[in-house]
């Protein structure tokens, strides 16, 4: 069954499953590369784009993984002439996910013809310790030659992605891969905390007594993190995410203007469609989620229909709270008046004493328009966010 939504969905996420090499801390769904399967999960993903597409008009796009950058240029230009087809092009922001040396100058070049206006680069270390520790493919210096094709092929909105907390990773190290990352002068940087996720290799590690997690370590690295940043001139819009903000001269916006619109949506309770395997899509208030499995979900849109495992229909209060608790993520917080109208509750009153709660312990603050964290609060969102799911 094809949800229905009232007005075409805005904003669409693709998964692109395949990796040359699986992280040791990656716990996403994604596999090693095959040109035969990817062949056939490029025809069905167009199978599926066939089948949404009546429901979409998207605005904001982001294409993830996996190493999205592995598929070949014949392998793209036949997405791109789907989507031309199916009139998804024209996005205002397309962002797509690549690992530094796997996107050559040509592919950059048509990925940027197609209307790709942003890419964000899974770097995590400058290290060339830790990248062998966290079983990455590149080097160092690829980072930089990575860059500047990118740059060269006309991309100006380029986002770093970084690691903090990894093991054998100093303070002093994280300090001198912030300064290089910012060196680089890219408009976004997203920095994530090393989370040791069951049936990964590094949680295997730390079962085995091989590695520790060290959380004093893991909050200096943090408070490093939105220092640097900010000496760098990004500005912090949500607990990982910095951004430059090119409207100098106008009062601050909620977000910083080369801040990630796909993501604000996500954080924000708005719908999107997600295509590709493992893929989940928000849209008329159903979440459904596709099968884990790629070859499942090939099978199942060669038959004709969408490769859906599962469908949950949240109640309005719940939907709410998961709203409150994605969106207080944001530096932002939540303005009760937007809260109201997103999610059809008021925050100061279905949930008053976790607010209160929160004030109390010094992770939260009330304001005469929202509730928003405290710097404090913000690096233990994950906990904060706990209290306001129904």
């Amino acid at each position: 069954m094809l949800e229905s939504p009232s007005e075409p969905v805005a904003s669409l996420y693709v998964h692109v499953p395949f990796c040359a090499q699986k992280c040791s801390y990656c716990a996403f769904y994604s596999e090693p590369s095959s040109g035969q399967l990817i062949d056939r999960y490029v025809a069905s993903l167009i199978r599926e784009m066939e089948l949404v597409a009546a429901c979409l008009k998207p605005r904001l796009v982001f294409i993830g993984g996996g190493t999205p950058s592995l598929l070949t240029l014949a392998q793209w230009e036949r997405i791109f002439e789907a989507m031309r087809r199916l009139h998804l092009l024209g996005a205002a922001e397309w962002t797509i996910e690549c690992n530094p040396a796997t996107v050559s100058l040509d592919k950059a070049r048509l990925l940027r013809s197609a209307g790709v206006n942003r890419i964000s680069m899974g770097v995590q270390s400058l290290n060339e310790d830790l990248l062998k520790r966290l079983g990455r493919l590149h080097n160092r210096s690829m980072v930089f030659k990575s860059f500047d094709r990118l740059r060269k092929a006309g991309f100006d909105n380029l986002n770093l992605d970084l690691m903090f907390a990894i093991p054998g990773q100093s303070l002093e190290v994280w300090r001198d891969t912030l300064l290089e990352a910012a060196a680089l002068g890219s408009e976004h940087l997203s920095s994530y905390e090393v989370i040791y996720e069951e049936d990964t290799p590094l949680f295997a590690q730390l079962q085995a007594g091989h590695c520790a997690v060290d959380e004093d370590l893991a909050c200096a690295m943090y408070e490093e993190l939105v220092e640097q940043a900010a000496r760098a001139g990004f500005r912090q819009y949500e607990v990982a995410n910095f951004a430059r903000d090119d409207s100098s001269g106008l009062p601050p916006a909620e977000v910083p203007s080369r801040a990630c619109r796909h993501n604000v949506n996500y954080w924000r309770g708005g719908a999107f469609y997600g295509l590709g395997p493992s893929a989940t899509s928000y849209v008329g208030g159903v979440r459904t989620k596709n099968w884990s499995n790629t070859q499942l979900y090939c099978e199942q849109l060669e038959q004709g229909h969408r490769a859906i495992e599962s469908r949950e229909q949240l109640q309005p209060l719940a939907r709410a709270g998961e709203t409150a608790a994605f969106g207080l993520r944001m530096v932002a917080g939540w303005p009760f008046e937007e809260f109201r109208q997103t999610t059809g509750f008021d925050l100061r009153r279905d949930w008053a004493s976790d607010i209160e709660q929160l004030v109390r312990q010094g992770w939260g603050r009330i304001e005469a328009d929202r509730f928003q964290l405290t710097p404090q609060g913000l690096r233990f969102a994950d906990a904060a966010a706990q209290l306001f799911l129904r």
